[in-house]
Order: C-alpha cells, then sequence, then structure tokens
C-alpha cells in the first residue's frame, strides 16, 4: 500500500497531520509535507505506508478537504 501527495493541490489545512505523523507542516510554504517520500513527478510525492500505519494513512487521506492524498494498493485506488 503506497500513499500519494500532491503538494500542489493543498491548502494548508493540516488535517492530515493531526491523524497521520508522516504529515508535517511546513509553515513557511503553507503545505503539509510527506515525510520520506520521493517526488515522482512535479509537486507530486509518493511514499509506501509502514506496515500498521494502513489505518492512519487513510484516515489522512478521508480529512483532506481538498483530495490531495490518495491511498493505493497496486493500481486500485483505496481513498478517497
Amino acid at each position: 500500500m503506497r500513499v500519494e501527495f500532491d503538494r500542489d493541490t493543498c491548502i494548508g489545512m493540516f488535517n492530515c497531520v493531526a491523524e497521520w505523523e508522516k504529515f508535517v507542516e511546513d509553515t513557511d510554504a503553507g503545505k503539509a509535507t510527506l515525510v520520506e517520500s520521493e517526488e515522482i513527478e512535479s509537486d507530486l510525492y509518493v511514499r509506501e505506508v509502514p506496515e500498521g500505519e494502513e489505518f492512519e494513512a487513510k484516515m489522512a487521506a478521508r480529512v483532506c478537504p481538498v483530495d490531495a492524498i490518495t491511498i493505493k494498493d497496486g493500481d486500485d485506488q483505496i481513498v478517497p
């Protein structure tokens, strides 16, 4: 399972930060940051969800008001 984060879409509500510790506030940019992620396209970041943290990752995606966070399992989109 992996998380994809579109930082360009992020509006800096930081709801995800409260749900999963892998998201942190970047107050200088006014956007969240996905720690230990790799930028695969301009402003699109991806990382694997560690075992045991699937629920937190899914909740972070669900609370994002602009759907900047997507959870995928293989090619299948799980959330949102």
